[in-house]
This record gives structure tokens, C-alpha cells and sequence, in this order.
């Protein structure tokens, strides 16, 4: 055997090795991580539903609302001038406005399932 094959075959062997002992890390380290994703989640699950029942909810609400309203104005004006009135989107964005009215209720059984 030549000199260049054992230091070539010795760096092979020291290249696989530490490749080996990376994905080791990597593989021991995503069970931390998920532990620490899930102790995260439990402490800050009241917080968040709250934010989320309290804030985002009640907005999106208004935004509909609002959007409901400009589109039941412009439904209106459409059919002073045209004489037919599309209900589509009228009833789309209502159907929306109950699912966000009531999404409260319900959302934390699925998100917590």
C-alpha cells in the first residue's frame, strides 16, 4: 500500500465519522426541541387565548361588519341601477361573519386536539 491510499483512507474514515456524529446531535437535539416547544405551549396557552379571543376575534368581526355593509350599499346601488340584485356575495361574507362570531366557542377543542 501506497502512503496516499492510508492517508486517503484515514481522512475517509475521520470524514464519515464525524458525519455520523453530526447527525447523532441532530437527532438527539429534536427531541429537546419538541419538549421545549410543548412546555412552551402549556405555559402560554391562556395568554394566547385570551389575545386571541379578546383581540383578533373582535376584529376580524368588525371587518366584516364593515365589509358586510359596504357590499349590502353597493348590492343596493347596483339594483337601483341595473334592477338585479346578486345575493352571492352578500350571503359569503354573512356566512363568514357567523363563523367568526361563533369560532370562539368551538376553536380551542380542534387547535388543543
Amino acid at each position: 500500500m501506497t502512503e496516499n491510499f492510508r492517508k486517503r483512507s484515514v481522512c475517509g474514515i475521520a470524514e464519515a465519522a464525524a458525519i455520523m456524529n453530526i447527525a447523532v446531535i441532530t437527532a438527539h437535539a429534536e427531541g429537546d426541541v419538541a419538549g421545549a416547544v410543548t412546555s412552551t405551549w402549556n405555559s402560554a396557552k391562556s395568554q394566547i387565548k385570551s389575545i386571541v379571543n379578546n383581540v383578533v376575534f373582535p376584529v376580524i368581526d368588525v371587518i366584516l361588519v364593515v365589509l358586510l355593509f359596504v357590499k349590502i350599499a353597493m348590492a343596493y346601488s347596483d339594483y337601483r341601477k341595473h334592477g338585479q340584485l346578486e345575493w352571492g356575495p352578500i350571503a359569503i361574507l354573512f356566512f363568514c361573519l357567523l363563523f367568526s362570531l361563533t369560532a370562539p366557542m368551538y376553536i380551542w377543542t380542534v387547535v388543543s386536539a
